[in-house]
């Protein structure tokens, strides 16, 4: 199955053979082995402080690893059936936005779902190209985005031949994946290489229960979030390369411009030690996560007014395969909000969710779950569905906002004269700002836009339902920056998909 001896951990071996050696550091960090930070260490252990280390010869670097990183790289890539795989200590976000560097220079075309994450639309300010926009499926009861149908990614690459890349969601932050090999074979008859956002997809080689994942059904580049699925720390994340369109010293240097030269060896080792983990064991471990979850999802589905979704969605527009280690749990009919229902759970049982929103609740299970806790999830749903704060009456949709019209470049608005106005009178002005509600962080506003009305009840309804509505300078989120009206004019040849 792999071409390297994946019992290997060289990243991490280096490190406790330095710690071994009783090495004296003149080095920083300045803390030396926890010493000088002691009531820290005396929480998190000495072992962490130990090899939380510097660039050296034998740790090998990160900018030109030729060394342990290097190794463990290759595994790496090895384990997820890529030809190339980078250490991101930035997290996801900066695997997105380096494929998008990569692919885009300034007024480049690429073709993007709506639903992207804010990274994506980073990423586009950072390289100047031009989003070409299409539009996701939505489920109506969830009120969530799902995949894209591979007909509109056609349809968008006929119309924009000159577009560099698609770029793909696999799968949403809800576990919908669209049907990414279709989607592949389509963008490589056009020649454009395909990029995917595998944030939520790290844990897909490893259980074929599992959707596809993005190097296994042809994608050219994936981002995946080890930390979230597959057991790296936090921020640890890894981007995958297999592509005869991109160059992968090209990739390494955009990664250049932006990851730290300082980079944390804690969560490099903790991805090469996952890895391993994964590579070994992950069938079995991910196969005790689907046992949990299938068990939870009967149970909660039991109950009146909850509804889990999960297998049946496969085949639904936007859903060709389907993640089911995320309990989507809709809670609309106990008459509740998401984020009502979350503080509830939070505050009675204890139980933090992976997100709200106004419908739903989303749970993930994962590698360190248990009959223990997936039990304590089931009885604190349970008890919310019988408890007095329901009210037994659905609550009132909110329709999701059509997308706003793009006047202007994400880049260009986003670095242009700007103005703040109040979002109550900001209908008909243009954003220079992005707004979403985070987590998801799926913008509703992106830099660019011309905002409508629609939008700005969107946002209104959200707040006063208690999402947490980011993405703006001003923390109340009553401002928005606008573009100065001196100085705005209206850009024909921006591509709107």
């Amino acid at each position: 199955m792999y071409r390297l001896d994946q019992a290997k951990t060289p990243l991490f071996d280096a490190l406790r053979h330095y710690v071994d050696e009783g090495t004296i550091s003149f080095h920083v960090p300045g803390h030396k082995h926890g010493v000088g930070l002691p009531e820290f260490t005396r929480f998190t252990g000495k072992n962490v402080m130990n090899i939380d280390l510097t660039i050296l010869p034998d740790l090998d670097s990160i900018y030109h690893p030729t060394g342990a990183i290097k190794e463990a790289q290759d595994l790496t890539a090895d384990a997820y059936g890529a030809e190339h795989a980078f250490f991101l200590v930035n997290g996801t976000t900066s695997g997105i936005q380096a494929m998008l560097m990569s692919v885009c220079r300034e007024g480049d075309e690429i073709i993007v779902p709506r639903n992207a994450h804010k990274s994506v639309i980073g990423g586009i300010i950072l390289s100047g190209a031009k989003p070409v926009y299409i539009q996701p499926e939505i489920d109506d009861y969830f009120g969530i985005a799902k995949g894209v149908e591979p007909e509109n990614v056609e349809q968008a690459l006929a119309e924009h031949p000159n577009a560099k890349a698609v770029f793909v969601i696999h799968s949403t932050y809800y576990g919908m994946a669209s049907n990414l090999p279709r989607i592949v074979e389509i963008a490589h008859k056009y020649h454009v290489p395909v990029l995917a956002d595998e944030a939520h997809g790290a844990h897909f080689p490893f259980h074929p229960a599992l959707p596809i994942s993005a190097m296994a059904a042809g994608a050219d580049m994936s981002a995946a979030s080890v930390h979230k699925l597959a057991g790296s720390m936090t921020q640890s994340s890894i981007l995958l390369l297999r592509s005869e369109y991109i160059d992968p010293k090209h990739v390494k240097t955009i990664l250049n411009l932006t990851q730290t030269t300082s980079p944390s060896y804690v969560l490099m080792a903790s991805l090469d030690v996952a890895r391993k983990q994964m590579a070994l064991q992950g069938e079995q471990m991910l196969g005790q996560t689907l046992e949990l979850t299938a068990w939870a999802r009967r149970e909660l589905n039991k109950l009146d007014g909850i509804y889990v979704c999960g297998e049946e969605t496969v085949g639904t527009p936007g859903c060709w395969a389907y993640d089911t280690t995320k309990l989507a749990i809709n809670v609309r009919g106990l008459g509740l909000t998401g984020y009502e229902a979350e503080t509830i759970l939070r505050e009675k049982h204890h139980l933090a969710f992976e997100l709200s929103d106004y419908y739903n609740l989303l749970a993930v299970v994962a590698l360190g779950d248990d009959d223990n806790t997936v039990g304590r999830l089931i009885t604190g749903i349970s008890d919310l569905a019988c408890s007095r704060e329901v009210r037994r009456h659905p609550v009132k949709s909110i329709q999701l906002p059509p997308t706003p019209e793009m006047v202007a470049l994400p880049r260009e608005a986003f670095y242009s004269d700007t103005k703040p106005v109040s979002l109550d009178f900001a209908a008909g002005e243009v954003s220079a700002e992005m707004v979403m509600a985070y987590p998801p962080g799926i913008p509703m506003l992106c830099p660019g836009e011309r905002i409508t009305r629609e939008v700005v009840d969107y946002i209104q309804e959200l707040k006063n339902g208690q999402a947490r509505v980011q993405g703006l300078e001003d923390p109340a989120c009553q401002q928005i920056k606008v573009l100065s009206r001196n100085l705005f004019m209206v850009h024909n040849n921006v591509a709107v998909g």
